[in-house]
């Protein structure tokens, strides 16, 4: 089931790549891109129900819910234990003490 999320994951961040680098850009980046004027722009009427704008919002969507599938399945297979609550196994060595210390006097 992991397997298919992760693929799944990729497809959609591959097409959501994409279509973001498919629209055109209006925030005028280092003036280039043909951006600034106020007709058809992203959050215009007309640019708010364009194709790529919506098929951007449905693979944003899908690509969060698919994150939050895959995080969910990752963890349910962990201890319910933080890792500074496990404890290491590790040997103890006992050191014998002598009966009597000898004294210098």
């Amino acid at each position: 089931m992991t397997t298919v999320l992760l693929i799944i994951q990729l497809l959609v961040a591959a097409a959501l790549i994409a279509v973001i680098l498919l629209q055109r850009s209006e925030g005028g980046a280092l003036g280039m891109g043909g951006g600034g004027g106020a007709g058809g722009g992203m959050m215009s009427g007309r640019g708010a129900a364009n194709l790529l704008t919506r098929t951007t919002m449905f693979l944003a969507a899908a690509f969060i819910g698919n994150s939050i599938a895959l995080a969910i399945l990752m963890g349910a297979g962990t201890q319910d234990q933080s890792d500074l609550d496990q404890t290491v196994d590790t040997p103890v060595i006992e050191v014998e003490e002598p009966d009597q210390v000898p004294t210098d006097g």
